[in-house]
């Protein structure tokens, strides 16, 4: 009897562990996202890119959806599904904004700057690795940390095609590599949504609410 006990209090123990390092790796995601939001989309701007102002705006979608995710993390079943529920929401939203932004520089675009596509493209492809990296171990660990896991895949993707877009706009001085690299992010962004809502409904369906003095 008491050896199950201490079994079941081990158990616990290293079930909280995880969740600890979960929240760990998630505020350094997110402060990763946040800071290279401000400067990726600053650089779009400047360069006058929608493939790389698309990119960014995901960067910041991401930072929001590690914060859901941090909220969700000790919560339960039913709030992780949650959780999962809101950024599946979120990518679908982005991908409908890139989407516009697509249609706007069809209609008045010119050729943006490849180099800064290059250079902005190019520090944003590293800190997705590394936000890949750290999630690595708990890409399935539950609903929440996989779509979670997803997300951050979706930018690694998103990041190559700018820097493909960047070549190609250098190579053919005209705006169109940069307006297909956005739809192709778009797409990404859409796929994306459908499989996280794929997952996230079932589980919010399943799971039960947990009372409060279940949490304490």
């Amino acid at each position: 009897m008491s050896d199950d006990c201490c079994s079941r209090k081990g158990d616990t123990i290293a079930q909280l562990g995880r969740k600890a390092d979960q929240r760990r790796v998630l505020l350094i995601v997110m402060a990763i996202n946040f800071v290279m939001f401000v400067a990726e989309f600053g650089g779009g701007l400047i360069a006058q890119s929608s493939a790389l102002m698309a990119d960014s705006v995901d960067m910041l979608g991401d930072a929001v959806v590690y914060a859901i995710s941090l909220y969700a993390l000790t919560r339960g079943p039913r709030w992780e599904a949650g959780a999962a529920l809101a950024k599946g929401g979120i990518i679908l939203a982005f991908g409908v904004a890139v989407l516009f932004e697509i249609a706007n520089k069809i209609v008045n675009g010119v050729p943006p700057s490849s180099t800064l596509m290059l250079v902005f493209g190019g520090i944003a492809l590293v800190a997705n690795l590394s936000c890949l990296a750290l999630l690595w171990q708990f890409r399935s660990e539950n609903v929440n940390m996989s779509s979670t896991f997803e997300c951050s895949r979706n930018d690694v993707a998103s990041n190559i095609g700018v820097l493909i877009a960047a070549g190609l706009v250098a190579f053919t001085d005209t705006a169109w590599p940069d307006i297909v690299v956005g739809g192709v992010i778009a797409l990404i962004f859409l796929r994306s949504a459908w499989r996280v809502l794929a997952e996230a409904i079932p589980a919010w369906r399943d799971a039960r609410p947990v009372s409060p003095d279940v949490l304490r």
